[in-house]
């Protein structure tokens, strides 16, 4: 129950609800987050640390990248949380501008890939 609470907590933060709000649609390095999200290294490294040790999303390292993404939902309980995120700052003007940073982003790093 402790981390139920935790975790409806963590999701009570506009900038964590925003990150998973991100990674419902794909993994993502915390550089890409820091565009979308138009905040410094530190501040995203820090929710996302918060996010990490609740299990609401999981690492992998690439090399020196690490990337997230979000959870997989194991019970009724995680399965509510994924709705309350897809249903979050539905919307919101915010949320529009964090996809079009990251639109921006990931062209810029296709873009450099390909050359």
């Amino acid at each position: 129950m402790q981390t139920q609470i935790k975790i409806i907590k963590a999701l009570g933060d506009e900038t964590r609800l925003r990150i998973l709000k991100l990674l419902l649609k794909r993994e993502l390095c915390v550089c890409e987050l820091e565009a979308a999200l138009n905040m410094s290294q530190s501040k995203v490294s820090r929710h996302l640390t918060v996010l990490r040790s609740l299990g609401l999303v999981e690492d992998r390292r690439e090399g020196v990248w690490i990337f997230y993404s979000l959870f997989k939902p194991q019970n009724d309980f995680e399965r509510s949380v994924i709705q309350i995120v897809r249903n979050s700052l539905y919307g919101s003007e915010l949320t529009s501008r964090d996809e079009k940073r990251l639109k921006r982003k990931l062209s810029q790093v296709y873009a450099y890939k390909c050359k």
